[in-house]
């Protein structure tokens, strides 16, 4: 009987996929062409980016409509290739991480492991070079989790690549050694690393995605009011989660981030991006500031851990507001509003990690308030667009106020980071910890 049902739900899947490919990917591709009627012969190159690496991607008519991209390029932009089946003749396999795709020349079908897909036009051949419909970077990639997303307004195929552990091999900017805390302020914390639990046979290592606010021409909060070494927010939350990165990897669990320098990352892609990587937990590192019209704004102080939900308070709802306005950076943001069964889907996404954030916000307060000298302002929930796309437990993390000299001192000291980001590491690994238990009981 289950055997039957699983074979019902692949057929009603093909289906679906072939319908979507004929009715849809169609429609796609000719949107991404020039609206001009007098359409040039050689369109303009797409830009496809593997992190900070961008290359042209010659692109085409297609014979019947819409647009072509060279496969072979599109390949090797985003950190792929193409190969040539050595036994029939026109039959290639289009790779971009680890996910393989089976192509022919004449034909619109890709073969996807056990899945057969639909293009919606054919793959042919053109001055010696294989193309590709657009369709297969602007829909097939981005769905087949390879990290791909298609921006066909700025003509671009972007892939954001995982940052593996062993890029930090040879760092030579490791995290510095923690120095002891102002007596002062706090005690000492306890500096036990939590380890990751040890993974069972047959599972895989924990990916835990994290999120540098803002960026690029969004500079998110600037401080301190009063005063004092102007800071940005941008560059506070990259170095917290780079220390972050290094804190959770030598605890063993590998790590996605979502920028690694300064750059522009859109809200509406943050959550993708953590999806592609098949994330177990989505952690968005900011900086607050204080409202202006407060009785005396310079002197608020704190940090504080948020999860998805309806905002209950008014300062709840200005963070959001506050965090929400890097929209207004983006040239476009798709949400896909008029959907009716993805807004149903996605509902049913996040309610069933909207107790799982707030046990992980928690987690993450009570290991906070070890080190940090603001007081603990507590977990909170509001509407944030940054965790919106991301299915999976998903928090993010006010570390502090930029806009008070003290905490603004102190979240750009680079041994605080470090501090800050053991004890977030910390947090983290216990909640994975716990999971573990749950899952394996």
């Amino acid at each position: 009987m289950r055997y039957g049902v699983q074979r019902a739900v692949r057929r009603i899947v093909r289906w679906g996929a072939w319908a979507f490919g004929v009715l849809g990917l169609g429609a796609q591709a000719a949107s991404a062409q020039p609206a001009s009627s007098t359409a040039p012969s050689a369109p303009a190159p797409f830009t496809a980016r593997l992190g900070e690496r961008a290359r042209p991607v010659p692109a085409m008519l297609h014979p019947d409509g819409g647009l072509a991209l060279r496969a072979d390029a599109l390949a090797e932009a985003l950190g792929g290739r193409l190969r040539r089946d050595p036994v029939r003749a026109g039959r290639f396999r289009f790779e971009v991480g680890a996910v393989g795709l089976g192509i022919e020349q004449g034909t619109s079908l890709v073969i996807a492991g056990d899945d057969t897909l639909v293009l919606g036009r054919e793959v042919f051949r053109a001055a010696g070079a294989l193309y590709v419909p657009v369709a297969l970077a602007s829909d097939l990639l981005p769905r087949l989790g390879t990290g791909v997303l298609f921006d066909a307004e700025k003509r671009e195929i972007r892939r954001f690549a995982p940052v593996s552990a062993g890029r930090r091999a040879n760092d030579a900017t490791r995290r510095p050694a923690s120095v002891p805390a102002d007596a002062s302020v706090r005690a000492e914390p306890d500096r036990t690393a939590v380890r990751a639990p040890e993974t069972r046979a047959g599972s895989r290592q924990r990916i835990v995605v994290v999120d540098a606010g803002h960026g690029g021409r969004d500079t998110g909060m600037s401080g301190p009011i009063g005063g004092g070494p102007r800071i940005y927010e941008k560059n506070v939350t990259l170095a917290v989660s780079k220390q972050l990165q290094r804190a959770l990897e030598d605890r063993g669990v590998r790590v996605v981030m979502t920028r690694t320098a300064d750059t522009l990352i859109g809200l509406y892609d943050r959550g993708p991006i953590a999806n592609a990587a098949k994330g177990d937990l989505f952690v968005s590192i900011h900086v607050n500031a204080a409202n202006p019209k407060w009785k005396n704004p310079g002197a608020a102080r704190g940090f504080e851990t948020y999860f998805l939900a309806e905002a209950k308070t008014e300062d709840e709802r200005r963070v959001a507001a506050m965090e929400n306005e890097a929209v207004k950076f983006e040239t476009k943001a798709d949400v896909s509003g008029d959907d009716p069964l993805g807004f149903i889907m996605r509902d049913m996404a996040q309610n069933e990690h909207l107790r799982e954030s707030m046990q992980l916000a928690s987690l993450i307060q009570g290991a906070m308030r070890t080190v940090h000298p603001g007081p603990n302002r507590g977990v909170k929930q509001a509407g944030l667009v940054v965790l919106v796309t991301a299915f999976m437990p998903a928090v993010l993390v006010e570390i502090g106020f930029g806009t008070n000299p003290a905490e603004a001192s102190y979240i750009t000291n680079p041994q605080r980071q470090a501090e800050l980001a053991e004890r977030l590491a910390d947090a983290i690994v216990r909640y994975l910890a716990k999971y573990d238990r749950k899952v394996g009981g």
